[in-house]
């Protein structure tokens, strides 16, 4: 049996892995997204589903009421030690934190920040067996410290709530001979050496490295073992190394694709007779490959349709920021029922804590979502986006006159606010179907239905990312400012089928 990369095709940033008796699991990136620190598990490490979040809200709370969108949780590193699940991740703008729980679905401590500073990402620490002692390297943001490519190392106490030392420079990328942006380091410890598999390059050009030395504070050897070469996996690079039962070795790390964010290769791995990892075809991402040396499961991967049952929505939805009471509410029977939340930023999506995101497919795809707008406030609006460092949207609003029509709008990466994408046109009875067909290179043709069939809507919009997101897909009700409720919109039926 074969697998194809990349196994995750969607914006599962700089994953880590771990695996506990006959389980693995994953965590990544969540940057500004509310619930933060997704949870995947699979038993052949190509089968993938998401089974929870580890992050209910962003702390402190009050950076987080609004949009940050690459801010919040950089780069977690996901271990398993005294029958504990550990994750440590990077808040660029706040430190180093630390949450733990005795199973994978929780519950989760509260947030500890473990080291506070500017600039601090990419936390992994490492509870060394043979001495009893923990250790903690972590990478720099040069963009909050005016530092780079270097990893600072600490030992840490046994609980991971605080740090023995002030911190050394374990490896000075500058001193390595073309080396730049030396981040996401991954530390273990491995036939008597300490191993740091750390990126470096940059994400879309860039290479995996390994060090090693027989002491953490180095000094380190280094070794280039996973780069493009002539393939097409651009800037392999950034994840994690695990082991299954039988002894396999596996190496999981994103590729960066563009308005699609950064999707999830498997590669093999292998010890060479000189003592250092070998990853891929001899250092060379693979496209197809045997299987893991793993029971078979059945073909799987995270969640993206939904029904809304009693009003509630799955896993697969995050908030752009900490969400508030009553944005969406529960009731008896299916669809999802947003309230028109009141906003002087009703004209910048790109702004707004009250969008329900999901991950833009990989994959030539088409969404599709059934809309109703209940509002009678004039101006209130709901609909379906891509939404990125551009957006565009396609949905229903409420004129002054009190007729509904349907409009199609965007904005352009550098655009303050939104304008028309196509000429607006009448809903006689407040409900529509929406429809986003996804195209090579994510250019997104929009339909809408008003129960004549399926009409394209404007021009194609070419999706694009945040600085460091991929696009998202994104579901929203909004209304101007002004005093009292302002209704409420329904989304039913929400589905991505690929093309």
């Amino acid at each position: 049996m074969r697998y194809t990369n990349p196994v995750l095709n969607a914006d599962w940033s700089d994953p880590d892995v771990v695996r506990v008796g006959d389980d693995f699991y994953l965590t990544a990136s969540s940057f500004g997204r509310v619930p933060g620190l997704p949870l995947l598990h699979s038993r052949d490490l190509v089968n993938w589903t998401l089974i929870g979040h580890a992050l209910e809200r962003l702390e402190p709370a009050g950076e987080f009421t609004r949009p940050r969108h690459d801010c919040g949780v950089w780069a977690p590193s996901l271990r398993y030690h005294d029958e504990r699940f550990w994750i440590f991740w990077g808040d660029p703008d706040q430190g180093i934190f630390q949450i733990n729980a005795p199973e994978i679905r929780g519950p989760w401590s509260r947030p500890h920040l473990l080291k506070s500073g500017k600039g601090l990402i990419d936390p992994c620490p490492l509870w060394d067996e043979d001495s009893g002692e923990a250790y903690l390297v972590h990478a720099w943001a040069r963009s909050r410290s005016g530092v780079k490519n270097r990893l600072t190392g600490h030992r840490m106490d046994l609980d991971g709530r605080e740090l023995l030392d002030e911190g050394k420079v374990i490896v000075d990328g500058d001193r390595i001979p073309g080396w730049f942006t030396l981040e996401g380091p991954k530390l273990y410890k491995h036939d008597g050496w300490f191993w740091i598999l750390a990126p470096a390059g940059g994400v879309e050009t860039g290479w995996q490295g390994a060090f090693r030395s027989r002491g953490f504070f180095g000094p380190y050897e280094e070794k280039v073992v996973l780069e493009q070469k002539d393939t097409d996996v651009n800037g392999p690079h950034q994840g994690g190394w695990v082991r299954t039962p039988s002894g396999q070795d596996w190496f999981l790390h994103f590729q960066q694709k563009g308005p699609y964010g950064r999707v999830v290769h498997l590669q093999p791995m292998r010890w060479g007779e000189d003592g250092w990892p070998v990853l891929g075809d001899e250092g060379a991402p693979v496209a197809v490959h045997d299987r893991p040396d793993l029971p078979p499961q059945s073909e799987a991967a995270p969640a993206t349709d939904d029904d809304f049952p009693g009003g509630r929505f799955g896993r697969q939805w995050q908030w752009t920021a900490n969400p508030q009471p009553g944005w969406a509410t529960h009731h008896s029977g299916d669809g999802l029922r947003l309230t028109c939340v009141r906003s002087a930023d009703a004209h910048d999506l790109r702004r707004l804590p009250n969008i329900l995101t999901q991950r833009l497919p990989g994959t030539p795809s088409a969404v599709e979502v059934d809309l109703r707008l209940h509002s009678e406030e004039p101006g209130a609006r709901a609909g379906l986006a891509v939404l990125g460092d551009a957006f565009s949207w396609i949905g229903l609003q409420r004129g002054a006159d009190g007729s509904v029509h349907l409009v199609h709008r965007f904005a352009e990466g550098v655009a303050e606010q939104e304008r028309d994408a196509e000429h607006p046109r009448l809903a006689p009875d407040g409900r529509v179907r929406l429809r986003i067909e996804i195209g090579a290179g994510a250019r997104c043709r929009f339909f809408h239905d008003l129960g004549d069939g399926p009409q394209p809507s404007g021009p194609v919009f070419a999706a694009t990312p945040w600085r460091w997101v991929g696009a998202l897909l994104g579901l929203f009700a909004l209304a101007p400012l002004g005093g009292g409720h302002a209704g409420a919109a329904t989304f039913s039926h929400f589905r991505i089928d690929h093309l």
